[in-house]
Protein backbone atom coordinates (compact mmCIF):
# COMPACT_ATOMS: atom_id res chain seq x y z
CA UNK A 1 0.00 0.00 0.00
CA UNK A 2 1.04 3.71 -0.35
CA UNK A 3 2.26 5.71 2.63
CA UNK A 4 -0.04 7.25 4.56
CA UNK A 5 0.82 10.50 5.43
CA UNK A 6 1.01 11.65 9.21
CA UNK A 7 -1.01 14.50 10.51
CA UNK A 8 -3.95 13.77 8.30
CA UNK A 9 -4.60 10.69 10.09
CA UNK A 10 -1.98 9.55 12.45
CA UNK A 11 -3.40 10.00 16.16
CA UNK A 12 -1.73 11.48 18.81
CA UNK A 13 -1.53 8.36 20.67
CA UNK A 14 0.33 6.54 17.92
CA UNK A 15 2.89 9.36 18.32
CA UNK A 16 3.25 9.24 22.02
CA UNK A 17 3.79 5.41 22.08
CA UNK A 18 6.37 5.63 19.34
CA UNK A 19 8.07 8.65 21.33
CA UNK A 20 8.45 6.87 24.47
CA UNK A 21 9.37 3.28 22.53
CA UNK A 22 11.80 4.74 20.68
CA UNK A 23 13.34 7.20 22.85
CA UNK A 24 12.01 10.88 22.12
CA UNK A 25 10.12 11.71 24.86
CA UNK A 26 9.29 10.67 28.21
CA UNK A 27 6.54 11.48 30.75
CA UNK A 28 8.37 13.95 33.33
CA UNK A 29 9.23 12.12 37.21
CA UNK A 30 7.53 9.20 35.36
CA UNK A 31 8.60 6.57 38.30
CA UNK A 32 6.97 9.09 40.92
CA UNK A 33 3.31 9.43 38.66
CA UNK A 34 4.18 12.22 36.71
CA UNK A 35 4.04 15.97 36.78
CA UNK A 36 1.91 17.65 34.37
CA UNK A 37 2.95 19.85 31.83
CA UNK A 38 6.50 18.94 31.85
CA UNK A 39 8.43 15.75 29.48
CA UNK A 40 11.42 14.62 29.46
CA UNK A 41 13.43 14.26 25.67
CA UNK A 42 14.96 10.99 25.53
CA UNK A 43 18.40 9.95 23.76
CA UNK A 44 16.56 10.70 20.25
CA UNK A 45 14.26 13.25 21.27
CA UNK A 46 17.23 15.68 22.64
CA UNK A 47 18.92 15.22 19.61
CA UNK A 48 16.02 15.74 17.00
CA UNK A 49 15.27 18.60 19.53
CA UNK A 50 18.95 20.15 19.17
CA UNK A 51 19.29 19.14 15.48
CA UNK A 52 15.80 21.30 14.82
CA UNK A 53 17.37 24.20 16.71
CA UNK A 54 20.36 23.87 14.53
CA UNK A 55 18.95 24.27 12.01
CA UNK A 56 17.06 27.12 12.92
CA UNK A 57 20.16 28.99 13.78
CA UNK A 58 21.57 28.63 10.51
CA UNK A 59 18.59 29.84 8.67
CA UNK A 60 17.87 32.30 10.78
CA UNK A 61 20.91 33.75 12.51
CA UNK A 62 24.56 31.95 11.00
CA UNK A 63 23.66 32.42 7.29
CA UNK A 64 23.02 36.42 7.69
CA UNK A 65 24.95 39.02 8.66
CA UNK A 66 22.38 41.30 10.34
CA UNK A 67 21.52 38.35 13.14
CA UNK A 68 23.29 38.42 16.75
CA UNK A 69 23.61 35.41 19.00
CA UNK A 70 22.08 36.34 22.67
CA UNK A 71 21.85 33.65 25.99
CA UNK A 72 20.31 35.95 28.68
CA UNK A 73 19.77 34.65 32.46
CA UNK A 74 16.23 32.93 33.39
CA UNK A 75 16.00 35.01 36.33
CA UNK A 76 15.42 38.65 35.58
CA UNK A 77 15.15 42.17 37.78
CA UNK A 78 11.15 41.79 38.51
CA UNK A 79 11.28 45.66 37.29
CA UNK A 80 11.50 44.59 33.34
CA UNK A 81 7.91 42.12 33.60
CA UNK A 82 6.52 44.80 35.30
CA UNK A 83 7.91 47.31 32.45
CA UNK A 84 6.80 44.75 30.15
CA UNK A 85 2.93 44.23 31.17
CA UNK A 86 3.68 40.67 32.08
CA UNK A 87 3.39 41.35 36.53
CA UNK A 88 -0.26 42.85 35.88
CA UNK A 89 -1.82 40.86 32.45
CA UNK A 90 0.26 37.84 31.69
CA UNK A 91 -2.87 35.34 32.30
CA UNK A 92 -5.40 33.29 31.91
CA UNK A 93 -9.78 33.43 32.32
CA UNK A 94 -9.77 30.72 35.26
CA UNK A 95 -12.96 29.54 37.23
CA UNK A 96 -13.46 26.33 40.05
CA UNK A 97 -15.98 23.93 40.59
CA UNK A 98 -17.25 24.38 44.03
CA UNK A 99 -18.19 20.77 44.14
CA UNK A 100 -14.82 18.83 43.10
CA UNK A 101 -12.41 22.09 43.34
CA UNK A 102 -10.93 21.54 40.18
CA UNK A 103 -9.85 24.42 38.47
CA UNK A 104 -10.29 25.29 34.44
CA UNK A 105 -10.03 27.42 32.09
CA UNK A 106 -12.87 29.54 31.20
CA UNK A 107 -12.20 30.37 27.53
CA UNK A 108 -11.65 26.46 26.99
CA UNK A 109 -14.63 24.77 28.62
CA UNK A 110 -16.93 22.90 25.79
CA UNK A 111 -19.98 23.43 27.96
CA UNK A 112 -19.68 25.93 31.04
CA UNK A 113 -22.35 24.96 33.26
CA UNK A 114 -21.06 21.59 33.50
CA UNK A 115 -17.84 20.78 35.28
CA UNK A 116 -16.03 17.90 33.21
CA UNK A 117 -14.04 16.86 35.97
CA UNK A 118 -17.19 15.75 38.22
CA UNK A 119 -20.13 16.27 36.22
CA UNK A 120 -22.12 18.22 38.70
CA UNK A 121 -24.18 21.48 37.01
CA UNK A 122 -23.91 24.92 37.74
CA UNK A 123 -20.84 24.50 40.23
CA UNK A 124 -18.52 27.44 38.55
CA UNK A 125 -18.01 30.70 40.29
CA UNK A 126 -17.20 33.93 38.73
CA UNK A 127 -14.10 34.15 36.22
CA UNK A 128 -11.05 35.35 37.48
CA UNK A 129 -7.59 35.99 35.79
CA UNK A 130 -5.04 34.18 36.74
CA UNK A 131 -1.08 34.95 36.38
CA UNK A 132 0.81 32.13 34.65
CA UNK A 133 4.24 33.26 35.78
CA UNK A 134 6.21 31.36 38.21
CA UNK A 135 7.09 33.18 41.47
CA UNK A 136 10.28 32.03 43.67
CA UNK A 137 12.50 34.08 46.33
CA UNK A 138 15.91 35.00 45.33
CA UNK A 139 18.52 35.21 48.36
CA UNK A 140 17.63 34.51 51.95
CA UNK A 141 14.86 36.92 52.74
CA UNK A 142 11.55 35.87 52.21
CA UNK A 143 9.26 38.93 51.98
CA UNK A 144 8.24 40.62 48.49
CA UNK A 145 11.21 42.32 47.99
CA UNK A 146 12.99 38.73 47.44
CA UNK A 147 10.16 38.16 44.43
CA UNK A 148 11.61 37.08 41.08
CA UNK A 149 10.24 35.58 38.03
CA UNK A 150 10.74 32.22 36.16
CA UNK A 151 10.77 34.32 32.23
CA UNK A 152 7.64 33.66 30.57
CA UNK A 153 9.39 34.50 27.18
CA UNK A 154 13.04 34.83 25.84
CA UNK A 155 11.96 38.15 24.29
CA UNK A 156 12.51 39.50 27.89
CA UNK A 157 15.92 38.99 28.12
CA UNK A 158 16.43 40.44 24.22
CA UNK A 159 15.41 43.83 25.01
CA UNK A 160 16.76 44.57 28.07
CA UNK A 161 20.49 43.25 26.44
CA UNK A 162 19.41 45.94 23.31
CA UNK A 163 21.46 48.67 24.40
CA UNK A 164 24.49 46.36 25.24
CA UNK A 165 24.26 44.63 22.10
CA UNK A 166 24.56 48.05 19.98
CA UNK A 167 27.33 49.63 22.56
CA UNK A 168 29.27 46.38 22.59
CA UNK A 169 28.80 45.25 18.49
CA UNK A 170 27.53 48.85 17.00
CA UNK A 171 25.25 47.13 14.39
CA UNK A 172 23.67 49.24 11.32
CA UNK A 173 19.82 49.03 11.13
CA UNK A 174 18.19 46.68 10.69
CA UNK A 175 19.05 44.09 12.92
CA UNK A 176 17.97 41.47 15.24
CA UNK A 177 18.98 39.75 18.46
CA UNK A 178 18.21 35.92 18.46
CA UNK A 179 17.76 33.68 21.52
CA UNK A 180 16.95 29.88 22.21
CA UNK A 181 15.71 29.65 25.69
CA UNK A 182 13.71 28.06 28.37
CA UNK A 183 10.36 29.51 29.49
CA UNK A 184 7.89 28.76 32.04
CA UNK A 185 4.08 29.06 32.00
CA UNK A 186 1.88 28.04 34.98
CA UNK A 187 -0.76 26.91 32.54
CA UNK A 188 -3.95 26.16 34.11
CA UNK A 189 -4.93 23.14 31.95
CA UNK A 190 -1.34 20.75 29.65
CA UNK A 191 -2.14 19.14 27.57
CA UNK A 192 -2.02 17.80 24.16
CA UNK A 193 1.49 15.51 24.80
CA UNK A 194 4.01 18.27 24.34
CA UNK A 195 1.90 21.38 22.70
CA UNK A 196 0.60 22.96 25.76
CA UNK A 197 3.51 22.42 28.50
CA UNK A 198 4.28 24.29 31.89
CA UNK A 199 8.14 23.91 30.43
CA UNK A 200 8.72 24.68 27.24
CA UNK A 201 11.84 26.37 24.75
CA UNK A 202 11.22 28.78 21.96
CA UNK A 203 13.76 29.89 19.48
CA UNK A 204 12.82 33.82 19.16
CA UNK A 205 14.00 37.33 17.82
CA UNK A 206 13.79 40.77 18.07
CA UNK A 207 14.08 42.22 14.49
CA UNK A 208 14.76 45.83 14.92
CA UNK A 209 13.98 48.17 12.16
CA UNK A 210 13.20 52.02 11.29
CA UNK A 211 9.67 52.23 11.36
CA UNK A 212 9.23 52.98 7.34
CA UNK A 213 11.50 49.42 6.89
CA UNK A 214 9.18 47.25 8.92
CA UNK A 215 6.91 46.12 5.98
CA UNK A 216 9.54 44.78 4.43
CA UNK A 217 11.28 43.09 6.99
CA UNK A 218 8.18 41.56 8.17
CA UNK A 219 7.29 40.04 4.73
CA UNK A 220 11.29 38.70 4.70
CA UNK A 221 10.77 36.83 7.89
CA UNK A 222 7.41 35.83 6.54
CA UNK A 223 9.01 34.30 3.64
CA UNK A 224 11.76 32.99 5.58
CA UNK A 225 9.54 30.95 8.53
CA UNK A 226 8.03 29.42 5.26
CA UNK A 227 11.28 28.11 4.40
CA UNK A 228 12.21 26.87 7.65
CA UNK A 229 8.79 24.81 7.80
CA UNK A 230 9.51 23.31 4.20
CA UNK A 231 13.20 22.78 5.30
CA UNK A 232 11.66 20.63 8.39
CA UNK A 233 9.74 18.46 6.37
CA UNK A 234 6.29 19.72 7.59
CA UNK A 235 3.14 19.00 6.28
CA UNK A 236 1.08 22.00 5.22
CA UNK A 237 1.12 25.37 7.59
CA UNK A 238 -1.54 27.73 7.35
CA UNK A 239 -1.27 31.70 7.64
CA UNK A 240 -4.12 33.22 10.06
CA UNK A 241 -3.87 37.06 9.78
CA UNK A 242 -5.06 38.17 13.06
CA UNK A 243 -7.90 40.46 12.65
CA UNK A 244 -7.31 43.92 13.90
CA UNK A 245 -9.65 43.77 16.92
CA UNK A 246 -7.76 40.97 17.87
CA UNK A 247 -4.57 42.80 17.73
CA UNK A 248 -2.07 43.89 20.92
CA UNK A 249 -3.03 47.81 21.07
CA UNK A 250 0.73 48.38 20.43
CA UNK A 251 0.91 45.92 16.96
CA UNK A 252 -0.48 46.66 13.47
CA UNK A 253 0.31 43.39 12.20
CA UNK A 254 0.02 39.74 13.42
CA UNK A 255 -0.13 36.50 11.64
CA UNK A 256 -0.37 33.02 13.43
CA UNK A 257 1.29 30.02 11.53
CA UNK A 258 -1.09 27.21 12.32
CA UNK A 259 -0.44 23.25 11.84
CA UNK A 260 -3.05 20.58 11.55
CA UNK A 261 -2.55 18.76 14.65
CA UNK A 262 -4.92 15.80 15.49
CA UNK A 263 -6.69 17.46 18.30
CA UNK A 264 -7.02 20.65 15.35
CA UNK A 265 -5.66 23.39 13.74
CA UNK A 266 -3.70 24.99 16.22
CA UNK A 267 -0.99 28.11 16.35
CA UNK A 268 2.29 27.03 15.56
CA UNK A 269 4.36 29.97 15.70
CA UNK A 270 4.00 33.55 15.14
CA UNK A 271 4.89 37.05 13.61
CA UNK A 272 4.14 40.13 15.42
CA UNK A 273 5.16 44.07 14.82
CA UNK A 274 5.28 45.22 17.84
CA UNK A 275 5.80 48.84 17.20
CA UNK A 276 8.69 50.64 19.12
CA UNK A 277 5.82 49.74 22.26
CA UNK A 278 8.77 47.03 23.59
CA UNK A 279 11.65 49.34 24.06
CA UNK A 280 9.94 52.67 25.18
CA UNK A 281 8.43 51.12 27.95
CA UNK A 282 11.90 49.57 29.47
CA UNK A 283 13.06 53.20 28.58
CA UNK A 284 10.44 54.65 30.68
CA UNK A 285 10.77 51.97 33.58
CA UNK A 286 14.66 52.00 33.79
CA UNK A 287 15.64 55.29 33.06
CA UNK A 288 18.19 53.90 30.51
CA UNK A 289 18.55 55.45 27.06
CA UNK A 290 17.37 52.80 24.38
CA UNK A 291 17.39 55.15 21.37
CA UNK A 292 19.41 54.40 18.63
CA UNK A 293 21.92 56.57 17.11
CA UNK A 294 21.99 56.86 13.13
CA UNK A 295 25.21 57.65 12.06
CA UNK A 296 24.26 58.90 8.74
CA UNK A 297 21.57 60.98 9.45
CA UNK A 298 22.79 61.99 12.66
CA UNK A 299 19.40 61.15 14.63
CA UNK A 300 18.33 59.04 17.83
CA UNK A 301 15.21 57.02 17.83
CA UNK A 302 13.68 53.72 19.15
CA UNK A 303 13.60 51.30 16.62
CA UNK A 304 10.88 49.44 15.82
CA UNK A 305 10.24 45.71 16.31
CA UNK A 306 9.26 42.51 14.79
CA UNK A 307 8.86 39.28 16.16
CA UNK A 308 9.36 35.55 14.72
CA UNK A 309 8.76 33.06 17.76
CA UNK A 310 8.23 29.71 17.10
CA UNK A 311 8.05 27.20 20.02
CA UNK A 312 10.39 24.15 19.85
CA UNK A 313 8.44 21.34 21.45
CA UNK A 314 5.43 22.60 19.12
CA UNK A 315 7.80 22.24 16.58
CA UNK A 316 8.83 18.56 16.73
CA UNK A 317 5.61 17.40 17.24
CA UNK A 318 4.27 18.73 14.11
CA UNK A 319 7.99 17.45 12.96
CA UNK A 320 6.82 13.91 13.81
CA UNK A 321 3.35 14.03 12.73
CA UNK A 322 4.21 15.34 9.42
CA UNK A 323 7.26 12.51 9.43
CA UNK A 324 4.97 9.68 10.23
CA UNK A 325 4.40 7.05 7.43
CA UNK A 326 2.92 3.16 7.50
CA UNK A 327 2.95 1.27 4.69
CA UNK A 328 3.64 -2.43 3.44
CA UNK A 329 6.55 -3.61 3.06
CA UNK A 330 7.90 -6.99 2.26
CA UNK A 331 4.51 -8.32 3.38
CA UNK A 332 4.76 -6.99 6.56
CA UNK A 333 3.22 -3.65 7.94
CA UNK A 334 5.49 -1.32 8.85
CA UNK A 335 5.67 2.83 10.42
CA UNK A 336 8.69 5.15 10.07
CA UNK A 337 9.62 8.52 10.11
CA UNK A 338 10.21 10.08 6.88
CA UNK A 339 12.48 12.69 8.81
CA UNK A 340 14.68 14.99 6.52
CA UNK A 341 18.48 13.77 7.03
CA UNK A 342 19.14 17.02 7.99
CA UNK A 343 17.04 16.94 11.53
CA UNK A 344 17.52 13.00 11.46
CA UNK A 345 18.99 12.31 14.86
CA UNK A 346 20.47 9.19 13.17
CA UNK A 347 21.81 10.10 9.58
CA UNK A 348 23.28 6.29 8.82
CA UNK A 349 22.96 2.86 10.67
CA UNK A 350 25.79 0.52 10.04
CA UNK A 351 25.52 -3.63 10.60
CA UNK A 352 27.59 -6.44 10.15
CA UNK A 353 25.23 -9.56 8.48
CA UNK A 354 26.57 -11.23 11.52
CA UNK A 355 27.78 -10.50 14.42
CA UNK A 356 29.39 -13.62 15.25
CA UNK A 357 31.96 -13.60 12.49
CA UNK A 358 34.75 -11.50 13.95
CA UNK A 359 35.61 -10.87 10.12
CA UNK A 360 32.62 -8.99 9.36
CA UNK A 361 32.69 -6.92 12.99
CA UNK A 362 35.73 -5.75 11.80
CA UNK A 363 34.70 -4.61 8.49
CA UNK A 364 32.04 -3.25 9.60
CA UNK A 365 34.33 -1.26 12.36
CA UNK A 366 36.13 0.11 9.62
CA UNK A 367 33.09 1.36 7.56
CA UNK A 368 31.80 3.51 10.27
CA UNK A 369 34.33 4.83 10.97
CA UNK A 370 34.94 6.28 7.78
CA UNK A 371 31.57 7.11 7.68
CA UNK A 372 31.71 9.11 10.95
CA UNK A 373 34.22 11.71 9.34
CA UNK A 374 31.46 12.97 7.48
CA UNK A 375 28.87 13.06 9.85
CA UNK A 376 29.50 11.51 13.92
CA UNK A 377 25.64 10.42 13.87
CA UNK A 378 26.36 6.99 12.91
CA UNK A 379 24.53 3.99 14.80
CA UNK A 380 25.90 0.69 14.91
CA UNK A 381 23.36 -1.81 15.91
CA UNK A 382 24.53 -6.08 15.04
CA UNK A 383 21.58 -7.11 17.38
CA UNK A 384 18.88 -9.55 15.74
CA UNK A 385 18.06 -10.38 12.35
CA UNK A 386 18.77 -7.46 9.63
CA UNK A 387 14.89 -6.65 8.76
CA UNK A 388 14.59 -6.16 12.61
CA UNK A 389 17.33 -3.81 12.97
CA UNK A 390 16.09 -2.29 9.45
CA UNK A 391 12.55 -1.93 11.37
CA UNK A 392 14.31 -0.09 14.65
CA UNK A 393 15.76 2.81 12.84
CA UNK A 394 13.06 2.98 10.42
CA UNK A 395 10.76 3.73 13.78
CA UNK A 396 13.65 6.56 14.22
CA UNK A 397 14.32 8.04 11.00
CA UNK A 398 17.66 7.02 10.04
CA UNK A 399 17.88 7.69 6.20
CA UNK A 400 20.27 5.00 5.11
CA UNK A 401 20.68 1.57 6.70
CA UNK A 402 24.37 0.05 5.50
CA UNK A 403 25.08 -3.70 5.75
CA UNK A 404 28.47 -5.45 5.41
CA UNK A 405 28.54 -9.02 4.18
CA UNK A 406 30.93 -11.62 2.38
CA UNK A 407 30.87 -9.62 -0.42
CA UNK A 408 31.99 -7.07 0.99
CA UNK A 409 35.26 -8.59 2.11
CA UNK A 410 35.65 -10.19 -1.44
CA UNK A 411 33.95 -13.29 -1.61
CA UNK A 412 32.98 -12.45 -5.23
CA UNK A 413 35.91 -10.06 -6.20
CA UNK A 414 33.88 -8.03 -8.26
CA UNK A 415 32.00 -6.61 -5.02
CA UNK A 416 35.20 -5.94 -3.05
CA UNK A 417 35.05 -3.13 -0.29
CA UNK A 418 31.15 -2.68 -1.73
CA UNK A 419 28.25 -2.13 0.91
CA UNK A 420 24.61 -2.91 0.59
CA UNK A 421 22.77 0.66 0.72
CA UNK A 422 19.05 0.55 2.12
CA UNK A 423 16.97 3.35 1.43
CA UNK A 424 14.46 4.02 4.34
CA UNK A 425 11.54 5.37 2.30
CA UNK A 426 11.47 2.88 -0.11
CA UNK A 427 12.97 0.30 1.49
CA UNK A 428 15.32 -0.57 -1.49
CA UNK A 429 18.75 -1.71 -1.43
CA UNK A 430 21.77 -0.88 -3.80
CA UNK A 431 25.52 -2.06 -4.10
CA UNK A 432 27.59 0.80 -3.68
CA UNK A 433 31.39 1.38 -2.84
CA UNK A 434 32.21 2.40 0.53
CA UNK A 435 33.49 5.70 -0.67
CA UNK A 436 29.76 6.00 -2.38
CA UNK A 437 27.77 5.54 0.69
CA UNK A 438 29.88 8.25 2.41
CA UNK A 439 29.06 10.43 -0.64
CA UNK A 440 25.38 9.57 -0.94
CA UNK A 441 25.31 10.79 3.32
CA UNK A 442 27.37 13.85 2.85
CA UNK A 443 25.03 14.78 -0.33
CA UNK A 444 21.79 14.16 2.07
CA UNK A 445 22.52 16.51 4.59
Amino acid sequence: MEPSNSSDNVTLETIVALAKRRGFIFPGSEIYGGLAGTFDYGPMGAVLKDNIKNLWWRMFVDMRDDMYRLDAAILMNPKAWEASGHVSGFSDPLVECSNCKKRFRADQLENPEKCPSCGKEHTFGEVRQFNMMFATKAGSTEDESATVYLRPETAGGIFVNFKNVVDSMHPKLPFGIAQIGKAFRNEIAPRDFIFRLRELEQMEIEYFVKESGWKDAFSELQALMHEFAKALGLSEVHELEVEKADLAHYSERTIDFEFDYPFGRKELWGLAYRGDFDLKAHQEASGAKLEYLDEELKEKFIPHVIEPSLGVDRTLLAVLLSAYREDDLGGEKRSYLALPPAIAPVKAMVAPLLKNKPELVAKAREVRAVLQKVHPAIAWDDNGNIGKRYRRQDEIGTPFCITIDFDTLGENPDLLDTVTLRHRDSGEQERVSIAEAAERIRTSL
